[in-house]
Formats: structure tokens, sequence, C-alpha cells
């Protein structure tokens, strides 16, 4: 009782994000966030052709790849990413990523701390 009252405090959940279904997967992104608070954000995001380079100046983004792959791009070195594949991407690295399999990339996104959207810079 006293764990589910903690839990419950601390706005603990359980998903699984299999069953949660994106806009669409022929959308080329779709971002659907699955939580927030001042240390971290999470979302599932669907990405049917590429993420742009870019850099996240005050955040650290962690990404775990739930289904499909892709050439990530992590500064200047590109690695194939595929399911089950965790990166770790620290504040002020350029990264991006080119979806290679016939099915969108889907990722599991944490974002820390907080990301209130306002931190994606465009790379050229």
């Amino acid at each position: 009782m006293t764990l589910m009252f903690i839990c419950a405090a601390m706005g603990a959940s359980i998903m699984n994000l299999e069953t949660i279904v994106s806009q669409s997967d022929k959308d080329k992104l779709s971002i659907t966030p699955l939580g927030s608070d001042i240390h971290a954000s999470e979302y599932l995001i669907s990405i049917a052709e590429q993420v742009p380079l870019h850099i996240h100046k005050y955040h650290t983004e962690i990404i775990y790849v739930i289904d499909g792959e892709g050439d990530m791009t992590i500064n200047d070195k590109v690695k194939k990413v595929k399911k089950g594949d965790y990166i770790r991407v620290p504040e002020n690295t350029i990264h991006g990523v080119k979806v290679t399999s016939l099915k969108p990339l889907k990722v599991l996104s944490v974002q820390t701390p907080e990301y209130k959207g306002q931190d994606k810079h465009l790379v050229e």
C-alpha cells in the first residue's frame, strides 16, 4: 500500500509503447508526448524519412530504438541504428538520422532536463 501511495505521489506510470498509436506511420514526423517534469521529458517519435542535423545546447537526449532502422549522424560519424539500440547524445552534439528501413523509425526519446520545445538548433 505504501509503495502505491509513493508511486502515485511521484506520478509514476506504466505504458506499453507498442500499443500507443502515433498520428500516422505515413507522417514524415510524429511526436507523441509521454510525460514531463522539471527533470526530463519523454516522447514517442515516429520518423518516416529523416530528422535533419541539429543540436540541443542545454539538453542531453537519450534515444532507444523501438522499431525500424536508420543511419544516425553523431558529430562527424555515421552509425547504423536498429531496434534495441540505445543512443546517448550529450548537449552541444550534432545529431540527426535518415531512415533506411521501409517502415518508420520509432524511438523513445528522453530529453533531460525538461524540454520545452525551444532548444533545437538546426545545423547546416
